[in-house]
């Protein structure tokens, strides 16, 4: 574990001067929270944060830039300059106690209190319940165990990588529901066991992690599959925990679901497995990539078959992050990204063939790698084949070639140099054009403009404004039966 010498140089010189001023004032001043875990486990902390026997008001008066919106529960913050001039946030709360919790989140009750001890009691687990006492900290010679206050034992947790609650784990999670989820999150970033009776008390207050918002919910899911070095972990704590079934039960589906031969495991089994193969521009995907599967299996004499699991899967993507609140963009993307990830370069066709049309490379003509590139964006090319090779290199099985990738991603790259039309505003007129020959404005400008894509993907040369402003009065008028 890392020594004095190494703990002073890990946090920053800022902080010092905030735990200074609290000292030099009378006060106290202890780090805490998961920036005294990670240092101890060296670790690179997120954020520093402080407690102090200070009241709001005084820590107030001390600084400069303190903000006080949230005084009442005991937290200020303050705003400093580190040692090259840029803006740094340190929070600083006074020790307290916490009862009643409300709505499986909040304490509705907040009492000050004067010892550090009585502040670490109400915190969530042993390795986040340890605290440094910066009051000897400058002292070299000290010991690093002497500036440590640690009630719960949390660094013999670290030592043995486990989490634990603090006291009662019935308690801790009864009073908020976050709390299970972040315990699987933790296990899985840092590469824990969570200890049985603290797991078993997860399964045992479901009915209060249900209550947690979906927001909520999302950020532990995002932290999960960003910094967990096997995402799977964390995502089999939620299922094994009963937490999964809460938020993405469309997951438990692919449980056991039996896929073709040239598969080497149940649909489940292989999208973790691909979740932990993924770069992290492509992990919800990844994880959602065979969501579909569960809805559309049939199977008949050739086998068993997922025919169209891909659209479906990208309609189960868009309802399961609509419902965890992602943003918009975020669902779309995903979204798309489920839904194209079925391409084959070489086509099936194009391998079993004796004879290679050199016009039709890979099975796919220059029109069909247009509308590849339009169907799936060109801003999301790079993530599909990201996506393809971790889905593919989780298949044992699979005798995927990555030199296939290669190959299109040179062709697209040739139709890239060409500059010709893959999207709407590459067209030679615009939905102002359209209005000007008298079409009205609504959904038939976009269907028009659709249309016209199309055909110029296929025929790249039409792209010109008087032949598609013909084109698109032969359409409005089709469409208006004339």
């Amino acid at each position: 574990m890392i020594n004095h010498s190494q703990l002073r140089n890990q946090i920053p010189e800022y902080v010092f001067r905030v735990a200074d001023i609290l000292i030099d004032a009378g006060y106290e001043a202890h780090l805490v929270g998961g920036a005294v875990r990670d240092l101890l486990l060296s670790r690179s902390p997120k954020d520093f944060d402080l407690a102090t026997n200070a009241k709001p008001e005084d820590v107030q008066k001390l600084f400069v830039k303190a903000i006080t919106t949230n005084a009442a529960f005991g937290t200020v913050l303050i705003v400093i300059e580190d040692e090259n001039g840029e803006r740094k946030d340190v929070e600083v709360t006074t020790y307290r106690k916490e009862e009643n919790y409300i709505g499986g989140r909040w304490p509705s009750h907040v009492e000050f209190s004067s010892a550090i001890e009585e502040d670490l009691a109400r915190r969530d687990f042993t390795i986040n319940a340890i605290a440094i006492n910066f009051a000897d900290f400058s002292d070299p010679g000290v010991s690093i165990e002497e500036i440590i206050v640690d009630p719960y034992k949390g660094v013999n947790d670290l030592l043995n990588k486990t989490i634990r609650a603090v006291r009662d784990p019935l308690e801790r999670f009864g009073e908020d529901g976050l709390r299970a989820f972040k315990a699987c999150r933790l296990a899985s970033e840092l590469d824990f066991e969570i200890e049985i009776d603290t797991f078993n008390a997860i399964q045992e207050t479901l009915h209060v992690a249900k209550r947690i918002s979906m927001e909520r919910v999302r950020e532990e899911l995002n932290k999960l599959l960003m910094f967990s070095p096997k995402p799977s972990k964390g995502i089999e704590l939620l299922r094994m925990s009963g937490l999964l079934e809460l938020f993405i039960p469309e997951l438990l589906e692919l449980i056991g679901l039996v896929q073709p031969k040239w598969h080497a495991d149940d649909v489940y089994t292989h999208s973790l497995k691909t979740l932990d193969l993924a770069e992290d521009s492509i992990k919800l995907a990844a994880l959602l990539h065979d969501i579909g599967k569960s809805r559309t299996k049939s199977e008949d004499e050739t086998g068993i078959h997922f025919f169209g699991h891909d659209v479906e899967g990208s309609k189960m993507a868009t309802e399961i992050l609509s419902r965890l609140r992602y943003s918009s963009k975020v669902v779309k993307r995903v979204a798309s990204l489920v839904r194209w990830h079925m391409f084959y370069y070489p086509s099936a066709e194009y391998r079993k063939s004796e004879s290679q049309d050199a016009a039709y490379e890979g099975g796919w003509s220059d029109a069909a790698v247009r509308r590849f590139i339009k169907n799936v964006g060109d801003e999301l090319i790079d993530d599909l084949f990201k996506l393809r090779i971790a889905d593919a290199t989780a298949n044992p099985h699979s005798q995927f070639d990555p030199n296939e990738i290669t190959a299109l991603q040179a062709r697209i790259a040739e139709i890239r140099r060409q500059e010709l039309a893959i999207k709407l505003s590459d067209l030679a007129i615009n939905g102002r054009d359209l209005i000007g020959l008298g079409i009205t404005s609504g959904p038939m400008i976009g269907k028009i403009l659709n249309d016209l894509l199309e055909i110029v993907v296929e025929e790249p040369l039409s792209n010109k404004k008087e032949e598609l402003l013909r084109i698109a009065t032969d359409m409005y008028r089709d469409a208006q039966g004339e």
